[in-house]
């Protein structure tokens, strides 16, 4: 959704800046000038003894540029053209000097300010040059006083200098456009890498509650068939077992649906953090497991990220112990300290040889993921004591939440 709208407001922003249609305002701008360049040549043409009166060609010539201005925003500079030439030829057929100039300075303006400047440029020089020199010397128009000479090279810089202002200040509105597209194209990049990091971490919650709680299943259901019939009571109490790991995980999976659907916030942690220690292991315990804890410093509330990384490197390594170890006990130590949070697991099974490695699951490879992802470490191996040991060390830098 968010892709196809970044790219919905690219092609409405490209599609504004080559609208080459005729638009009302353009219309305006074309009447305008049509009217000022008739009335006004009317009123030049009586007061300048020398002029030829106007005819039906000087008033076509006269409507003629500012038609062509329709055309300016789909070939300014062909337009440009058309206009110099139907002016250069109102003031060769000797016609008075006056507001026929107006087309020009629009259809000057247009095209300086919508191409290179090399393209429009000279043609003010050489529209200069024909006008004040070479039209008055093959026809009955009057040579341009020095004055009237300095006046019109003087409105001339005066035209340049607005080509250059309007360049610019559209300059700087393109850059301020582009900027404002980067910084939306930015943003929808950060929001499509956050939302697909929320469901990097959703789907390894997802992965961890069901394989917790689904291990747990499958040793209490293995329990209770083999004890069916000569220890019906135990059988009772594994079944029990699987009906309360099999409810926390419907919640939790649900937890975790919701929070995918409601997409406004990072996912929401089902499990209980580290600091309730007794809560992490009560699916454990009452899968059959005897889990003893122990804390060691000053309990302090934890960054949610690192609080619910130690409850799951803690929950996966009992799923570990059920499942593959053998053992039937379980130590859990968690060491407050100011600048981390130490979690061990050390269990009575096999060891190492009876533990999965990480190479045939996700297991102890997304717990040191975890670790890694919040700038910690985690090893796994062989206890003191033989068995297996599990040991997890999250720091508490104030870039924590950065990192995860």
């Amino acid at each position: 959704m968010t892709a196809s709208t970044d790219r919905v407001y690219v092609r409405v922003v490209h599609t504004d800046r080559r609208d080459t249609s005729i638009t009302p305002r353009d219309v305006l701008i074309v009447l305008g000038v049509a009217i000022v360049q008739v009335v006004g040549s009317v009123g030049a043409n009586h007061n300048q003894s020398w002029a030829t009166p106007l005819d039906a060609a000087g008033f076509v010539l006269l409507v003629c540029g500012p038609l062509a201005l329709l055309f300016r925003r789909r070939s300014p500079v062909t337009v440009l053209l058309v206009v110099l030439a139907v002016t250069v030829l109102y003031v060769g057929r000797s016609y008075g000097y006056g507001p026929v100039f107006l087309s020009l300075v629009v259809a000057f303006l247009g095209a300086a300010t919508a191409g290179s400047r090399w393209h429009t440029y000279p043609a003010l020089a050489v529209g200069y040059v024909l006008i004040v020199f070479a039209v008055p010397a093959v026809s009955a128009a009057e040579t341009p006083s020095l004055l009237a000479l300095t006046g019109i090279a003087a409105w001339l810089l005066v035209l340049l200098a607005a080509a250059e202002i309007i360049r610019q200040r559209r300059g700087t509105l393109d850059a301020r456009r582009q900027r404002a597209e980067a910084a939306h194209r930015s943003t929808l990049d950060e929001q499509r890498r956050r939302a697909s990091e929320e469901r990097l971490a959703i789907a390894r919650e997802l992965h961890d509650v069901l394989a917790h709680s689904l291990s747990l299943i499958n040793v209490q259901a293995s329990v209770a068939l083999e004890l069916w019939d000569s220890r019906p009571e135990q059988s009772q109490e594994a079944l029990a077992a699987i009906k309360i790991a099999s409810r926390d995980a419907i919640g939790d999976v649900h937890t975790l649906l919701t929070s995918l659907r409601g997409g406004d916030g990072p996912p929401t942690a089902p499990t209980a953090g580290i600091v309730d220690l007794d809560g992490v292991v009560e699916r454990a315990r009452a899968a059959g497991l005897a889990v003893t804890t122990v804390v060691e410093g000053t309990p302090r509330p934890l960054p949610a990220v690192v609080d619910v990384a130690a409850a799951r490197i803690v929950q996966e390594s009992l799923t570990n112990v059920a499942r593959h170890s053998g053992g039937s006990s379980a130590d859990v130590t968690v060491t407050y300290s100011p600048e981390s949070v130490r979690v061990r697991i050390d269990d009575d099974g096999r060891g190492p040889d009876g533990a999965p490695s990480g190479g045939g699951g996700n297991g102890i490879p997304g717990m040191r993921e975890r670790a890694r992802a919040l700038g910690g470490e985690l090893t796994a191996g062989s206890g003191p004591g033989g068995g297996f040991r599990v040991q997890a060390t999250l720091p508490l830098a104030h870039d924590t939440a950065g990192r995860a």
